[in-house]
């Protein structure tokens, strides 16, 4: 018998190192250990429903879109995202709002011990992903939320968080990126992520490339799942750029809604909205209630993705970290800022081809500054400014971090220009921890109910409200 000491974690920074200990884990395909970890923890996945998010872009996007409206119409929400930009528990919501230091603290303190027991009796180690996974279905469940909405981390078919079964599986959109663990093209990519559709299953997909429709469309045969597609069931009937956002109108899958105010930045945003509206009314099987899906639309926030931070000069963050995120950045710095020359801060990790990358801003960039975030996984600031170089034609230098990069576009930029921070959200969360953001707006949408009180409590001593 496997004897497991007690880990101690007496606060929020015991808690995180508990957390970061398992990041030399590495990246381990396959369900065996999220499984056996759950089941040593009691599958607290399986106490509530959930909506399974995957795709090559806008999962997060959709996934907090999805959280605001089901919010908006009463259901108790939880939420798990990936990678966070500033604070882990950013990964995990609760009602909208991330969940506290102290609920981190307290949510490690619980697991830890089934952690280490379940490494010990199996003689394996989780990954970072799979216990920060495992946290999240253990804070839905301790929560009792009505619905968890769950994020796919990487692809789908061996993701740590294909262990649920789910009311409604979605596809946001699907593109080359992470070819080393997907597959080399866009077939092979939408095979991994359509794997998170379950037997009998309901799938909502957004905008698909053609490479994709008839391999999602043969697992969604192969499944006997019913299938809500982007332009078919659904789609964007109106999407007009204003101050500061989107005015758009919706054709849901059962009911239109109509003048919406999206205050996020990028076309391919509104499609998104589309994506979370058709995935809300597969969740409830029926129309929305439109007032509520109106101020879920407007408390809509999305840090980190084309998100105005500063103005004078005016500064931008965006992850795109992909060929389609790139191009998404290039449309919306096209359509909804066009008269402003940009100064580009970025930091690229992992395997990926710059020029496929930062092809997509020629002729709107003035200058480049290079920089790695603190990540093992960053490319060398000095190749990475060669190969941008050679790309745009353009003055490109190198700076040691993300801040002092920062500053030296800033001051490229003057105050009448604008800088662009891209190529990773780790670069771009450095970089937003500079800044002194308001609070996050997206809390008003979610619906609260006031505990009732017991007219049999005893109020020890005080007037009975409830006499006679």
């Amino acid at each position: 018998m496997v004897t497991t000491p007690v880990p101690q974690i007496p606060d929020r920074a015991a808690a995180e190192a508990f957390l970061d200990a398992r990041i030399g884990h590495g990246v381990k395909p396959g369900l065996e250990r999220i499984a056996g970890l759950l089941e040593f923890l009691g599958d607290p996945q399986t106490s509530y429903p959930t909506v399974h998010i995957a795709g090559t872009n806008g999962k997060t996007t959709v996934s907090r879109m999805v959280q605001q409206i089901l919010g908006a119409h009463g259901l108790a929400t939880g939420g798990f995202t990936s990678p966070h930009l500033d604070a882990v528990e950013e990964r995990f919501a609760l009602h909208g709002a991330p969940v506290t230091p102290d609920g981190l603290t307290d949510a490690v303190r619980d697991i830890a011990w089934f952690v280490e027991g379940y490494e010990a009796q199996a003689a394996t180690s989780v990954t970072y992903f799979e216990v920060t996974a495992a946290l999240a279905f253990v804070l839905m469940a301790n929560a009792a939320v009505d619905v968890g909405v769950v994020e796919v981390g990487l692809g789908g078919r061996w993701d740590a968080t294909n262990v649920i079964t789910a009311e409604v599986s979605v596809i946001t959109g699907i593109d080359l990126d992470h070819q080393e663990f997907l597959g080399d093209t866009v077939e092979a990519i939408a095979a991994e992520k359509a794997a998170i559709l379950d037997e009998g299953g309901t799938l909502v997909t957004g905008p698909l490339a053609d490479g994709a429709l008839g391999v999602v469309a043969e697992r969604v045969e192969s499944t006997s799942s019913r299938w809500m597609r982007y332009g078919s069931e659904f789609s964007v009937l109106d999407a007009v750029v204003g101050v500061g956002g989107w005015q758009c109108s919706i054709e849901g899958v059962f009911d239109q809604y109509l003048d919406l105010f999206l205050p996020l930045h990028g076309r391919h945003q509104v499609d998104h909205l589309s994506t979370a509206i058709a995935t809300c009314e597969m969740f409830l099987g029926r129309a929305l209630d439109r007032d509520a899906v109106a101020v879920a639309a407007a408390s809509m926030t999305s840090p980190g993705r084309l998100e105005v931070v500063a103005r004078r000069p005016i500064v931008i963050l965006d992850g795109a970290h992909n060929p389609q995120g790139f191009g998404g950045l290039a449309a919306t710095l096209d359509e909804e800022f066009p008269a402003l020359g940009w100064h580009l801060v970025i930091g690229v990790r992992g395997n990926r081809s710059i020029p496929d990358l930062v092809s997509h801003l020629r002729g709107q960039v003035a200058s480049v500054v290079a920089t790695a975030a603190d990540d093992p996984a960053s490319h060398d600031p000095a190749e990475l400014a060669s190969a941008v170089a050679a790309v745009l034609d353009v003055p490109t230098s190198v700076a040691p971090g993300p801040l002092e990069a920062l500053a030296a576009a800033r001051e490229a930029a003057g105050p009448e220009g604008g800088v662009v921070v891209t190529g990773s959200l780790y670069v771009v969360g450095e970089v937003r921890r500079a800044f002194n953001l308001p609070d996050d707006r997206s809390l008003e949408a979610h619906v609260r109910y006031e505990a009732p009180v017991d007219p049999e409590d005893d109020f020890e001593g005080e007037q009975d409200p409830f006499p006679g």
